[in-house]
């Protein structure tokens, strides 16, 4: 492994409130919906899509390599809180993880991420970054008129230096829904190598809208930041049994 900077992160989004789209957005956005179940449906894949879901949460981590040897540098959140105006902050302590949270409105929010690849250029370690997290943050970033510092989507699908995805080494670069390289999500895997999984009842990705919307930021943030630790044990696994370059 390469000395220097790495960064873990990982992104939480919500779905944005369907009053916020115009008639013929809204239209377009239910079109084939006719129940109220199927309605909803759709609605809650509003998180998926930088158009019509927000960032609620960024987990970071940032770690060094030198001599062969790991050290952490440190763990933290950039969580949305829409009370905030442009340029503030608020700082915090999440109650979970005892980690540091910064509170930014979503645009501030993302300012302050791409501000990171202005003091340094790490190299990135997700879980579905490339294919999720990265085309989310630099769409996301131009829609609210915010330039991106890199370009995470730099590279092709099969190689992209400097971002290690672990959901894309773990599958060997195959999207496969079955046979030996399917793919698996974050959950599963932890569990498969050992790894506490980050998922528990309290709270996993299909709750963090409904989370949001009641105010539980902390909690959004908190989780994030159990993702993005699951995230780095599966890496030193792969690291360790599976890295061949």
């Amino acid at each position: 492994m390469t000395s220097g900077n790495y960064l873990v992160f990982d992104i939480e989004t919500v779905a944005r409130p369907i009053e916020e789209f115009d008639a013929s957005q809204k239209e377009y956005l239910l079109r084939g919906a006719t129940t109220e179940e199927e309605i909803q449906q759709k609605i809650s894949q509003f998180a998926l899509s930088p158009f019509t879901g927000k960032i609620a949460s960024i987990g970071l981590l940032y770690m060094s390599m030198f001599n062969d040897e790991w050290n952490e540098i440190k763990i933290g959140s950039y969580t949305l809180d829409e009370s905030m105006g442009d340029g503030e902050e608020r700082i915090g302590i999440l109650p979970l993880t005892g980690a540091e949270v910064k509170y930014y409105n979503e645009k501030t929010l993302l300012e302050n991420f791409w501000e990171i690849f202005k003091k340094s250029n790490p190299h990135l370690i997700s879980f579905n970054g490339r294919n999720f997290d990265s085309p989310f943050l630099m769409l996301r970033s131009g829609i609210l008129g915010v330039r991106p510092n890199k370009n995470l989507m730099e590279g092709t699908k099969f190689n992209y230096p400097h971002h290690y995805d672990l959901i894309d080494e773990l599958s060997f670069y195959m999207n496969d829904r079955i046979g030996a390289a399917r793919r698996f999500n974050l959950d599963f895997y932890t569990k498969a190598f050992g790894i506490e999984s980050p998922k528990t009842k309290e709270v996993n990705g299909s709750m963090v809208t409904e989370l949001f919307y009641q105010g539980k930021i902390e909690e959004i943030a908190d989780y994030c930041l159990k993702d993005i630790r699951a995230t780095w044990e599966l890496f030193l696994k792969w690291q360790k049994y599976l890295q061949f370059s």
